[in-house]
């Protein structure tokens, strides 16, 4: 007897991209939510059993990164007492969520979307101009359209698990039950992007888990309207326990906790290498073996063919280095370049880089603003002032900054003649980009294990070319060299559904985000047997 009545959901379509042309309705909605956003500044609390709590620790402020004297927010992180306080409630409303359906599980999260989308756009949007320092389109396909994409494709792929069921006979009916983990999840969110916080403690829940989210502090005003409306679209309480804290509590606090069951991370190698590690050192005192899934660092590359296109290149390049001010994990920052195409586009590059002004978000022509806070800013100062020291770099464009008003830093650019210069090899989150032009007659193969080998990370990757034998060996010579590999593309712009993200190396577990394949980390299955004719002789036939 075959498992029936399970079929699989139609798929969803990614949301639109909208174009906030000057005068659309909806640019209007986001100028207003820009002007609403400015004005507003909430003391943001630390929220656990759905009650707003208030913390003992001194208070801390939100600000603008292009405006830093201009406070967007208020909050005190959340003590360790209140985290452990945020654990027992989440443990007590663990089973309750569980024992729901997965319907009315998703029902919570697929409404959140409609809002996102619809009404609520404008001011979601405008929370991550202001707070994150992004111009409207990288806003629009941030907290709009990847949030959205999301909870609508996560919910997707919960459906078409369940769908996934063992062999029955005439004998026996096999079915798998998907259950959530035994514990609780931490998730621990970045900065960057407004939907990978989102989808990071939501992902879980979904399946019926209980998080405790601890968002980036640099992000928290996006992150609390996030919270907000899952609440208000029927959010259980306990069941997401939102906990602005700092890193090293909050770190040390989760992992001592007999119920810790998994992580679901986004941030710096170094950081996950850190958890990682208080994972191991706790392990047997867990309930539990945890579920580990993070997405770090990238030192991500642009190899071009002599046969690529000269005006592709350069706007890969361009829109993959210093897109969001190359604060994206996926972000170009080192490139490598036949000497003679090198030529060729190197004046246009140049002025193209030159013609990119920082500038705060409400100036809807610039492409680039302001980095996140004060200490990326002096990290890229420090780099500049150690490219200066180094014979083998070239400055073309760029190496400076302005932290007066906003975190402003200029687009850079270097020439290296060392493939091995730390500008090839260390990553930087910051808008630079190093160029190693490669002598024509080199061998392919000699140019793959230098960019093969160049980094510890494997994140992103892409190649430029129209000789197909190139991109033939290219492709397969770079395998493991990038979780995301883009051909005659930009290494950045993952779509959920589309192009699911995630890299190994020290890039991360690559349990790709926008697929089914994170998803599974979530769950536990249970295998229920139901026998229709019971055994009632112990010999077997053999035995005659």
């Amino acid at each position: 007897m075959a498992n029936k009545n399970l079929q699989a959901p139609a798929l969803p379509s990614n949301e639109p991209i909208l174009d906030y042309i000057p005068g659309s309705n909806e640019r209007l909605a986001l100028e207003a939510g820009l002007e609403t956003v400015a004005k507003e500044c909430p003391h943001i609390p630390v929220i656990i059993n759905g009650r707003a709590e208030a913390s003992s620790l001194p208070k801390k402020s939100v600000v603008m990164p292009h405006n830093h004297r201009h406070v967007l927010a208020t909050y005190a992180p959340a003590s360790e007492d209140q985290i452990r306080s945020a654990i027992t409630g989440a443990l007590k409303a663990r089973r309750p969520w569980a024992e729901r359906t997965f319907e009315e599980r998703l029902a919570v999260f697929e409404k959140a979307a409609d809002l996102i989308a619809g009404p609520r756009r404008g001011i979601f949007n405008a929370a991550t101009m202001h707070g994150q320092s992004k111009n409207c389109f990288q806003a629009e396909i941030d907290s709009a359209c990847e949030l959205v994409d999301f909870f609508r494709f996560n919910a997707h792929f919960y459906r078409e698990i369940l769908t996934e069921q063992p062999i029955s006979t005439e004998q026996a009916l096999n079915r798998t039950e998907y259950r959530g983990l035994e514990g609780f999840i931490s998730a621990i969110t970045p900065f960057n992007f407004s939907a990978i916080a989102g989808n990071l403690p939501v992902a879980p829940a979904m399946a019926g888990n209980v998080v405790l989210w601890k968002p980036s502090n640099t992000q928290l005003l996006a992150a609390f309207y996030t919270y907000q409306i899952l609440v208000e679209c029927g959010l259980p309480d306990g069941v997401i326990q939102f906990l602005p804290s700092e890193g090293a509590s909050f770190g040390r606090t989760i992992l001592s906790s007999s119920d810790f069951a998994g992580l679901h991370f986004t941030g710096s190698t170094h950081t996950f290498e850190t958890l990682w590690k208080g994972c191991a050192e706790n392990l047997s005192k867990y309930k539990t073996f945890p579920r580990l899934v993070g997405e770090t660092g990238g030192k991500n590359f642009v190899y071009a063919h002599e046969s690529a296109d000269p005006k592709a290149l350069i706007t890969a390049l361009v829109r993959g280095a210093f897109e969001y001010q190359g604060q994206k994990c996926s972000a170009a920052s080192r490139a490598y370049i036949p000497e003679s195409l090198w030529k060729k586009i190197k004046p246009e590059l140049i002025e193209t880089i030159q013609s990119l002004k920082p500038a705060p978000v409400t100036d809807f022509k610039a492409l680039i603003n302001a980095v996140i806070d004060q200490a990326s800013f002096s990290n890229m100062m420090r780099v500049f002032a150690k490219a200066k020291e180094q014979s083998s770099a070239s400055l073309l464009v760029g190496g400076n900054g302005d932290s007066t008003t906003g975190y402003f830093i200029e687009p850079t650019l270097y020439e290296v003649s060392d493939p091995g210069s730390f500008l090839m090899t260390e990553e930087f989150f910051g808008p630079c980009l190093a160029v190693y032009p490669y002598k024509d007659q080199e061998p392919t193969a000699s140019v793959i294990k230098l960019v093969n080998e160049s980094t510890e990370y494997g994140l992103t990757g892409a190649i430029l070319g129209q000789d197909p034998l190139w991109i033939k060996e290219a492709t397969a010579g770079l395998s493991e060299s990038a979780g995301n590999f883009y051909i005659n593309d930009k290494p950045t712009g993952a779509v959920v559904g589309q192009q699911p993200f995630g890299g190994a190396r020290k890039s991360g577990t690559n349990d790709k985000a926008g697929s089914k394949i994170n998803l599974y980390r979530w769950l536990s299955p249970r295998l229920v047997k139901t026998t229709y004719y019971s055994p009632t002789q112990i010999s077997y036939p053999f035995q005659m």
